[in-house]
C-alpha cells in the first residue's frame, strides 16, 4: 500500500510539533497491510525524530528494553485497522496535555489516511472506467462505419429516387453527429475537470462544433428536424404542424439543432398520444422565437421550474424513460447563445390559434448572435 505525497507531508507536519516534548523519544506511523494469514503486517511510513525505525510483520509489540515506555494508538475506521501510531516516552501514565495531543494526531492521522486511501481507489476506479469507456468508443466506431458504407450504397441505388435520397441523407447526417459525440466522449480523458466560476455556468462536454464560430442558416438546421418530425407524426398516427416559414438568421447550427431536436423529441414522447405537435416561429423585437408546442398534458404548476434542474423529470413522464438532462442541457445551451429557454402553457399564449391545453417550450435568440466565448471544455 502506498500513500500520496500530500498524506506524507501531513504526517511529517504532525510528528514535529512534538519537537518541545523532552520526554518523548519516538514516534512511528505505521499503515496496515494485509497477509496471508489474515492478520495485518505493519509497515513504517514516518517517525519522528529521523531515523530509521521499521517494523517487520510478526515483531513484539512488548516494551524496548531500554528504560522507555511503549504504547499504541490505532488508526481505525470503525472495524478497519488502517494503521498504528506507535509512542515510545520516559513516563507512564502520560501527563494530560501530552495524552490529549496524542490523541487529536492519531484522530487527524486516521482522518487523513481515510481520504487518502479512497481517494486512490476512486483513482483506480475512474483510470479502469476510463480504459473501459475508450474500448466501448473504439467498438461502437466499428458499426457506425459500417452504416455509414451502407448508407452511401443505398444512395447510389437510389439514384434518381430523390426523396428516398433525402431519407437516407438524413440517416448519414445523424450518423455522422453520433460520430461527433463519440469524438466528445474519446477526449474526457485529456479534459481538465476545472471547477466553474462562483455563479458561472458549468462547462459543458460537448462536441467542438457546439462552441465553434460556423454559423449556418436557421431555416438549413430547421429542415431536417422538420423531415424528422412528420417522420415521426405518420408513424405514431397524429398530426404535425409545420411553421408556414422558417428563418433564414444564421445561427450556432449545433447548438440549435441540439435545443429543439430535444423539445421535438419530449413532444413526441411525452404528450397525450394522438395529439398534435408543432413548431411555431415569430419575431419578437430583436430576438427570434422557435417554440416547439403540444396538446397536453399540461406540466404541473409545482415542477414547472423543477424540470430544468439537471436529472429531474416531471411526474407526466415518470412512466416513460428518460435521463431528466434533455430541457437542463437545452436551457444551457440557450444562455450560452445570448437567448433563454422556458415553458409556457398554454400554446394559445404565443398564438391564439395554438391550442388552449397543452404545453409550449420557447426558445428565445438574438437575431444576430453574439460572438463565441471560449469556455473551459473548449
Amino acid at each position: 500500500m502506498q500513500v500520496s505525497k500530500r498524506f506524507l507531508a501531513l504526517l511529517k507536519q504532525q510528528l514535529a510539533q512534538f519537537a518541545d516534548r523532552p520526554d518523548l523519544r519516538t514516534l512511528v506511523v505505521y499503515v496496515a497491510l494485509p497477509s496471508a494469514s489474515g492478520e495485518p503486517s505493519l509497515l513504517s511510513i514516518g517517525e519522528w525524530p529521523q531515523q530509521a525505525l521499521v517494523l517487520e510483520s510478526g515483531v513484539s509489540e512488548s516494551s524496548p528494553g531500554d528504560g522507555s515506555t511503549r504504547r499504541w494508538l490505532a488508526l481505525r475506521d470503525g472495524p478497519l485497522l488502517l494503521g498504528a501510531l506507535r509512542i515510545d516516552t520516559d513516563c507512564w501514565p502520560w501527563p494530560r496535555p501530552l495524552s490529549d495531543r496524542l490523541e487529536a494526531t492519531a484522530l487527524c492521522l486516521t482522518e487523513a489516511l481515510k481520504l487518502d486511501l479512497d481517494q486512490q481507489r476512486l483513482g483506480r476506479q475512474l483510470a479502469l472506467r476510463d480504459d473501459q469507456l475508450k474500448l466501448l468508443v473504439h467498438q461502437v466506431r466499428n458499426p457506425l462505419a459500417a452504416l455509414r458504407t451502407f448508407g452511401q450504397l443505398l444512395r447510389r441505388r437510389l439514384d434518381g429516387d430523390s426523396a428516398n435520397q433525402a431519407l437516407v441523407d438524413n440517416l448519414l447526417s445523424e450518423q455522422h453527429q453520433i460520430n461527433r459525440y463519440l469524438d466528445a466522449i474519446d477526449q474526457l480523458s485529456q479534459t481538465p475537470l476545472l471547477p466553474p466560476a462562483e455563479g458561472g455556468l458549468q462547462p459543458l462536454l460537448l462536441p467542438p462544433a457546439f462552441s465553434s464560430d460556423a454559423l449556418r442558416s436557421l431555416n438549413q438546421v430547421l429542415e431536417p428536424l422538420m423531415e424528422r418530425a412528420a417522420g415521426t407524426a405518420s408513424l405514431q398516427g397524429r398530426r404535425w404542424v409545420p411553421p408556414g416559414e422558417l428563418p433564414t438568421q444564421p445561427c450556432n447550427a449545433a447548438a440549435v439543432s441540439e435545443i429543439v431536436a430535444n423539445l421535438l423529441e419530449n413532444a413526441f414522447r411525452y404528450s397525450r398520444p394522438g395529439g398534435r405537435v408543432g413548431l411555431l416561429c415569430q419575431e419578437q423585437g430583436h430576438q427570434l422565437v422557435l417554440a416547439v408546442w403540444d396538446e397536453g398534458p399540461e406540466i404541473p404548476d409545482a415542477e414547472r421550474k423543477q424540470i430544468f434542474q439537471k436529472g429531474t423529470r416531471g411526474s407526466t413522464g415518470s412512466a416513460v424513460a428518460g435521463s431528466g438532462l434533455g430541457l437542463a442541457l437545452g436551457r444551457d445551451l440557450a444562455e450560452r447563445l445570448g437567448g433563454a429557454l422556458e415553458l409556457l402553457i398554454p400554446p394559445s399564449c404565443l398564438d391564439p390559434a395554438l391550442p388552449n391545453a397543452g404545453n409550449a417550450f420557447q426558445l428565445s435568440l438574438p437575431k444576430t448572435p453574439p460572438q463565441p466565448t471560449p469556455t473551459a471544455s473548449n
